[in-house]
């Protein structure tokens, strides 16, 4: 199957692709690679997901907002390039997670996008190499921002 396939089976829709609101491009193709700047929780009614991990959501609901994110920029492919096929492979993903000082489970939240990823390429296209960080704070106290690095046919 091709990866548009595999996205429509799981039954998810795309939020809107989310226009810059500073001085960036969302992607850029470099020859065969194609670079997603950070990108936030973007909801179908266009809205963000709010709040820090462990403050205000717990590790589970961090991992659904990590796979919203993964929406998103699945849906800034679409827009750009027109398809999810274009795509051969992810490459790297840095996945920032917005949480309390304590808390520890940040490859568990990214987790949420990189099964996402795995889903629509496979396991062996759809995982990458990749980082999972804690931070004190992200823009307008988005829950997770995460870029990524692919490979295009």
């Amino acid at each position: 199957m091709t990866p548009t396939e595999n996205f429509k089976a799981l039954g998810l829709s795309l939020p809107p692709a989310p226009a810059p609101l500073g001085v960036y491009k969302p992607c850029l193709v470099d020859g065969k690679y194609l670079y997603l700047s950070g990108h936030g929780p973007v909801q179908d009614d266009k809205s963000l997901i709010i709040g820090r991990i462990g403050v205000d959501f717990d590790k589970d609901q961090g991992k659904l907002a990590a796979r919203q994110v993964g929406l998103t920029m699945l849906s800034t492919i679409v827009a750009n390039l027109g398809s999810l096929d274009k795509v051969k492979r992810v490459i790297k993903v840095l996945g920032m997670v917005n949480c309390s000082p304590d808390f520890e489970r940040h490859p568990y939240v990214i987790n949420g996008c990189s099964e996402l990823f795995a889903k629509v390429w496979g396991e062996e296209n759809g995982i990458g190499v990749r980082s999972a960080v804690g931070f004190g704070s992200l823009p307008d106290n988005i829950p997770v921002e995460i870029e990524a690095l692919f490979e295009l046919h």
